[in-house]
């Protein structure tokens, strides 16, 4: 029986368990643990009991698998109470989808049961401290030793880093490979030896889950670390995880969105100036009207991806407008909801400022929005080609 958004019955509970938990256990101590960085040891050990890290696992893996649209909107809801606490479950996402798509069964077997569970949890690491966005321009390699891999070089802005048992690490098994793409394969890396983080790296927001710095010194994985049999693949299997991830930071946006939208509107109702609540003054309510149509529009983006995804089609343009317009809006709403709270917006006695320091990591995460609009208009153009 259909539920909300045209999820199952079954669906629609699963989200409904997971905003009572952001309600009842995580808003009342997020203001506390974000402000003093701490991790949320407590609050991710009560996810791993909800089953949120095997949402995206189905059987015979996994036993609470939902769609796409369903696990966005989870996604949401846990990003409306914190958005770090999203993040922790984002990367690990990718990667189990990475190991469905493109694991061999011995791979899938080894892992996907754990993670479902959460007593492995994942993370992706393709970012270098010289590369950004430019993926085809890493410097991280992993050269075959016999029946192993050596894998050297630096990762950065490596979410979860601390806490994960799996690290999908994009390295170039053929450097020379031309073009560079064709030379970049995924290892399946279990830390060990020559595997260091070497530091946490100071944020903005994303406060409570680490983003860190590795480095890969002679890193020795064994060669069924490969994901998949064949190497030159990973640049092609990361950007189809990523359509997956983009959905996931885009309903993120969402979270911190509707949480500055919920305060907003809570507050333009209690306070009062000259006379009269302030959503009555035409400029607050006009800020209201504007926030909850463009999250709403903003939403309808994510699920129509998401619902793409699910369908089998390729959905890199759709994952792609929905990050970029979810993280714009995210990053409005919470401008404009400071601007309803006044001063106030700006006390860290109030959420609003930590919503507002927490936007802009949907911005230039997962992406930029530079470039999504660089994929968006190459789909664009590749789609309705002109050309005979």
């Amino acid at each position: 029986m259909p539920g909300i958004d045209g999820l199952t019955a079954e669906e629609s509970a699963i989200v409904e368990l997971v905003r009572e938990f952001v309600d009842r256990d995580v808003k009342p101590v997020v203001a506390e643990l974000e402000h003093a960085n701490t991790y949320p040891a407590q609050l991710i050990g009560q996810m791993k009991q909800l089953g949120i890290f095997g949402l995206a696992i189905p059987g015979p893996w996994g036993e609470a698998h939902v769609s796409t649209p369903c696990y966005a909107l989870v996604t949401e809801e846990l990003a409306r109470g914190w958005m770090s606490l999203a993040g922790a479950m984002g990367g690990h996402t990718v990667v189990a989808k990475l190991l469905l798509h493109y694991g061999t069964p011995e791979q899938q077997q080894r892992y996907l049961p754990r993670m479902a569970t959460g007593q492995i949890r994942a993370a992706m690491a393709l970012t270098e401290p010289g590369g950004g966005s430019d993926l085809q321009a890493m410097r991280t390699t992993a050269r075959r030793d016999g029946d192993r891999y050596v894998i050297s070089g630096t990762k950065t802005w490596i979410s979860n880093a601390r806490h994960s048992q799996l690290v999908a690490l994009l390295c170039k098994t053929d450097p020379a490979a031309q073009p560079p793409h064709s030379g970049i394969s995924i290892i399946l890396a279990e830390p060990g030896p020559g595997f260091v983080v070497s530091r946490d790296l100071p944020k903005l927001g994303y406060k409570g889950v680490e983003s860190c710095e590795i480095s890969l010194e002679e890193f020795r994985a064994p060669a069924t670390a490969l994901l998949g049999s064949r190497e030159g693949e990973g640049f092609a299997q990361m950007m189809r995880g990523l359509e997956t991830g983009r959905i996931q930071v885009a309903a993120r946006a969402l979270g911190v969105a509707r949480a500055a939208l919920e305060d907003a509107l809570r507050y333009a109702q209690e306070r009062e100036s000259f006379g009269k609540p302030i959503w009555q003054h035409q400029s607050v309510g006009n800020y209201l009207a504007d926030m909850v149509t463009k999250l709403t529009a903003a939403r309808q983006l994510v699920l129509h991806a998401a619902r793409r995804l699910d369908a089998g089609q390729r959905a890199d343009m759709e994952a792609g407008m929905a990050k970029l317009f979810a993280s714009e809006t995210a990053m409005q709403i919470t401008l404009d909801a400071m601007r309803i709270h006044g001063g106030y917006g700006y006390s860290t006695e109030f959420d609003i400022e930590r919503y507002f320091r927490d936007a802009p990591l949907m911005i230039v995460g997962e992406g930029t929005n530079e470039i999504q609009r660089n994929v968006i208009v190459r789909q664009l153009i590749g789609r309705n080609s002109v050309a005979p």
